[in-house]
C-alpha cells in the first residue's frame, strides 16, 4: 500500500494534497504532476511511502530537473514506483524509444558484433541496487533538514519531515 502526497509551498505556508500515481510511469511524469500543483513555480515536494519499508522525497523547483531521495533503494526496487525512482537515480533506462533500438536475438543490434560499450551498458543494468539511501541527501537542507538528519529517519519519516517544515496538520489532513 502506497501513500503519496504533494506539498506545494505558497506565500501562506505549505498546501498538501493527496495524489494518485496511477498515470505516473516516469520521473518526468511525476515532475509534471508536481508542477501542476505548484503556486508561482515555487517548490513542490512529492512524498511517497510504502508501509514504512521505504520513503521517497522528490523535489521540483519550477522548471529545474527534479531532485530525488530514496531512504532504502534496495527495498524500494521491490515496488513499481520505487524501482522507477531507483532506476532513474542509477541512470537505467528501461524504455525502448523506437524499433531501431531493439536488440537482435543474439544480443547485438542489427546483427553487429557486441562492443565493449554494449557490455558496459549491460553491466550497468545488471548492477545491484545499493542497500540504504540513494539520491540527494541534501534535498531538504535549505528547508532546515540536513542530510544527516534525513538519513536517520525511520518509521514516521514523512511525519517528521512535515514537523520540520511546519505542516504536520496539513499533511495529516490528506493521510
Amino acid at each position: 500500500m502506497y501513500f503519496a502526497a504533494l506539498l506545494a509551498r505558497t506565500e501562506d505556508g505549505w498546501q498538501a494534497s493527496d495524489t494518485e500515481l496511477d498515470n505516473v510511469e516516469t520521473l518526468s511524469d511525476l515532475a509534471d504532476l508536481a508542477r501542476e500543483s505548484a503556486v508561482d513555480d515555487d517548490t513542490v515536494l512529492v512524498f511517497i511511502e510504502q508501509e514504512d519499508a521505504w520513503f521517497a522525497v522528490v523535489r521540483v523547483d519550477g522548471e529545474e530537473d527534479p531532485r530525488v531521495y530514496l531512504s532504502d533503494a534496495a527495498a524500494a526496487t521491490r515496488s513499481s514506483y520505487g524501482a522507477m525512482l531507483a532506476d532513474e537515480l542509477l541512470g537505467r533506462d528501461d524504455e525502448v524509444d523506437d524499433l531501431d533500438s531493439l536488440v537482435d536475438l543474439d544480443g547485438t543490434e542489427d546483427g553487429e558484433p557486441e562492443t565493449d560499450d554494449d557490455e558496459d551498458d549491460t553491466a550497468a543494468a545488471d548492477e545491484p541496487v545499493p542497500a540504504g539511501p540513494l539520491g540527494e541527501g541534501e534535498i531538504l537542507a535549505d528547508l532546515g533538514m540536513p542530510e544527516r538528519r534525513l538519513k536517520s529517519l525511520n518509521d514516521d519519516a514523512l511525519g517528521e519531515i512535515a514537523d520540520m517544515l511546519g505542516c504536520t496538520e496539513v499533511l495529516e489532513a490528506v493521510r
